[in-house]
């Protein structure tokens, strides 16, 4: 028997929607930082990780497109891509990037830099992005943590694109720097057994 659709099943449609209003305005990158401070937040205050399992548009996009479109293999992911090691390993190394995506937004605001309209996709490829912004009231430097953020959010969904045709639909939600965040909270949280 189907359940009915809560609300936040189709919280995917709002992950894209960020994800499309971005390509043409960047400014619309300021709203993945939702994606950012809710899970932690939830963490922190409930001690659970409900937003990976109720709220996350992501991995609703990711399930909907891999089981109800068929493009996922729907294999296991290999035991290293699971284990501890990679997975902290993938936070440290998503949290330097993401230190680095600030520290260039601190220099345009600062004006020892100039404004560099560019994504930057997997950290290595910069794409120019020139048509999604034309100026603004606001300093070049909110625009510069705009083009870093939507980079973070257009390189995660690619890499969660990858592994959901190569491993099963939510296979990013095993290494997703969030949701390892999240974990630990939660674990730090956790009553200890005496």
């Amino acid at each position: 028997m189907n359940e009915k659709k809560k609300w936040y099943d189709y919280l995917w449609a709002v992950s894209l929607t960020c994800l499309i209003l971005g390509f043409f305005n960047i400014l619309f990158a300021w709203l993945g930082l939702l994606c950012f401070f809710i899970p932690l937040l939830i963490a922190i205050v409930k001690g659970n990780k409900a937003y990976c399992n109720k709220y996350c548009g992501r991995g609703q996009l990711f399930s909907l497109i891999g089981c109800r479109f068929g493009l996922s293999r729907k294999k296991d992911m290999p035991k290293w891509m699971k284990s501890n090691y990679f997975r902290y390993g993938f936070l440290a190394f998503f949290f330097t990037m993401f230190f680095l995506m600030l520290w260039n937004t601190w220099l345009v605001f600062s004006g020892a830099k100039n404004l560099g309209a560019v994504v930057t996709l997997l950290w290595t490829f910069r794409l120019p992005w020139h048509w999604a912004y034309h100026g603004t009231l606001f300093s070049d430097g909110v625009a510069q943590f705009a083009f870093g953020f939507y980079s973070v959010m257009l390189t995660s969904t690619v890499l969660g694109f990858f592994t959901m045709i190569l491993f099963k639909p939510r296979s990013w939600c095993v290494y997703c720097p969030m949701g390892t965040m999240t974990q630990l909270i939660c674990k730090a949280k956790a009553p200890k057994e005496g």
